[in-house]
């Protein structure tokens, strides 16, 4: 384990984003933008940066990936849950869902695989590739609902619709696996989470529920914290 996760270094550079006192980590908001945005040069470009329209959005995404409980309550987010990160095209949601990975990846990390890739495979591979999902590992689903239908040898499959009912199971497994071993104390739980699932999409709620049907919506509500752009965000791509 990184024993100095507070210091990222960067080739020669090292970026001091909090500082350690009484064994917790105490970050600091302006040094995490001043860090992420020379990250974000280097994943994404010169071109990128994060705006000053985004900050509030950007300090709830930043408070989460670093787990930081007492705020994200105040926010009304629950760090025990996924994220959904929803808004209009070209926003930003991508680049920051890859980009927060780098922020504090000993407490918040997980596969980050585009919805369109996973329904090729299913393509062709079958009904196998939606096994892969089930299990524990937290993954984060890019671009909902641009997907296509799956189909392998003429049978269709609402491929994503199937993964998220699953991930809702494992979701709730986990979730009673861990009060249990709380409630018993044992030294180990702290190694125990919650199997967690993020998505990005352009799709509202009500979007969401046509494609994907009201159980998914109703599931998603329950194992994800929904965080959305503004509608008027202006696509930064341009």
């Amino acid at each position: 384990m990184n024993p100095t996760p507070h210091i990222k270094t960067e080739g020669t550079s090292k970026f001091q984003i909090g500082e350690i006192r009484n064994n917790t980590i105490h970050y600091d908001f302006e040094k995490i933008k001043t860090y992420l945005n020379i990250k974000g040069h280097m994943l994404f470009g010169k071109n990128f940066r994060i705006y000053k329209e985004d900050e509030a959005l950007f300090f709830k995404l930043c408070s989460y990936f670093i787990q930081d409980h007492h705020s994200c309550a105040q926010m009304g987010i629950d760090t025990s849950k996924g994220l959904l990160l929803t808004g209009p095209v070209g926003c930003g949601k991508t680049s920051l869902m890859k980009l927060l990975l780098h922020l504090a990846p000993h407490k918040t990390n997980y596969v980050f695989v585009p919805t369109r890739n996973i329904v090729f495979n299913f393509n062709t591979s079958g009904f196998e590739v939606l096994e892969k999902y089930n299990q524990t590992k937290n993954y984060c689903f890019d671009d909902l609902g641009v997907e296509p239908t799956g189909s392998h040898y003429a049978k269709e499959c609402n491929v994503m619709g199937e993964i998220l009912l699953s991930r809702y199971d494992l979701f709730t497994q986990t979730s009673q696996s861990l009060s249990f071993s709380q409630s018993l104390s044992f030294s180990f739980s702290q190694g125990h989470s919650h199997s967690k699932t993020h998505i990005t999409t352009n799709l509202n709620v009500d979007e969401i529920e046509k494609k994907y049907g009201n159980r998914v919506r109703s599931r998603l509500r329950q194992m994800m914290n929904v965080i959305a752009f503004d509608s008027k965000s202006t696509d930064k791509r341009l």
